[in-house]
């Protein structure tokens, strides 16, 4: 098997998180924080906190920025994790496609 063969079919196993479950797991469960508690702190309505959570919603720079304050981690670092989600479930959508293509020689 290939090195890029190897590379997609570990990708198509790994778990691919949303960035809401990041941010229940990793943020909301540790700091015993209510997604309510987090939609009041950071102003934006409970809903889309909610529909973040449940990987029914997108991060949008809008609320990267806000998470990020509240959180004091990087602005981009919510941004970033949904790109690598949507990144690794594009890869896997469209694999056949990507592995027919042929990089062009330097």
């Amino acid at each position: 098997m290939s090195k890029s063969s190897t590379t997609t079919a570990r990708s198509n196993l790994l778990h691919n998180p949303h960035p809401g479950e990041i941010l229940l797991e990793e943020f909301l469960k540790p700091m015993g924080l209510s997604q309510n508690a987090l939609a009041r702190a950071v102003h934006v309505p409970p809903r889309r906190i909610n529909e973040i959570v449940l990987g029914k919603r997108d991060i949008t720079a809008d609320t990267d920025l806000r998470l990020a304050r509240y959180f004091r981690v990087s602005e981009g670092f919510f941004l970033g994790l949904q790109m690598d989600h949507d990144l690794m479930q594009r890869r896997r959508e469209i694999a056949p496609d990507l592995k027919a293509i042929r990089p062009r020689a330097a």
